[in-house]
């Protein structure tokens, strides 16, 4: 049986593809978190190893040297950059380039007859946080913007395995963020959550029914990324 890797920055973005598996076991990888699982008779690898692209080469690459890759899929969520997509849609990357748009990879289609948008995505290394940022991004071609698929890109390419990015959409092109993620990041590039929290109390009449409403939406996203994974054929 083929194994498909699945590789995201948090474990929450990866919970809708756990719960439809018929087994699953964890595994004692030096990720944040890493599983086995069996979902609609295809072989599931999951790491996830936090924000940005090192880290998720960090991530693939633990699980590379750990088991034998058949295909490998950079997934999560992402952010709106064409002003057509809405929160909780599924994107399938057609294309990954950098933050100035120069080119990365193409990505493969998955293969689904579950609604999707496709297009070219951006990946870049910090939170895109303003309507002007991500405007600045669609003028260079992008359709969504997110945080880890080039590290993961990148390692597929060099091994000559398949690659895929399929995304879930958490905010919108004309959202903007009051909370400075990127402050709450540490040294190596993980998110916070005791900085992001203490950054949403000190504006909380904003920045706490932000947080309330991207919780909301992860949940959302994560069961539309689960099913809609599932139901691939890869």
């Amino acid at each position: 049986m083929e194994t498909i890797l699945a590789v995201a920055a948090e474990p929450f973005e990866l919970r809708g593809l756990t719960a439809l598996a018929s087994r699953s076991e964890a595994l004692p990888w030096p990720v944040d978190f890493a599983r086995l699982a069996e979902v609609n008779g295809r072989r599931w690898a999951m790491v996830a190893g936090g924000a940005g692209a090192r880290l998720a080469a960090r991530a693939v690459e633990c699980a590379g040297r750990r088991m034998r890759v058949d295909k490998v899929v950079s997934t999560g969520f992402c952010g709106a950059v064409d002003e057509e997509l809405e929160p909780g849609e599924v994107f399938v990357a057609t294309r990954v380039v950098d933050a100035d748009g120069s080119p990365v990879c193409e990505a493969g289609d998955p293969g689904s007859r579950r609604p999707h948008s496709k297009g070219v995505l951006a990946s870049v290394n910090r939170v895109v946080s303003s309507e002007a940022q991500r405007r600045a991004l669609r003028e260079r071609g992008a359709a969504v913007v997110e945080m880890e698929a080039a590290g993961v890109a990148r390692w597929a390419q060099e091994r000559g395995l398949p690659f895929y990015c399929v995304r879930a959409v958490t905010d919108t092109a004309k959202e903007n963020f009051s909370i400075d993620f990127d402050a709450a990041r540490d040294a190596e590039g993980r998110f916070q959550r005791l900085r992001i929290c203490q950054a949403a109390l000190r504006q909380p009449w904003r920045a706490v029914p932000e947080l309330v409403k991207f919780a909301w939406r992860a949940r959302r996203c994560s069961q539309a990324l689960g099913e809609f994974l599932a139901d691939c054929t890869f």
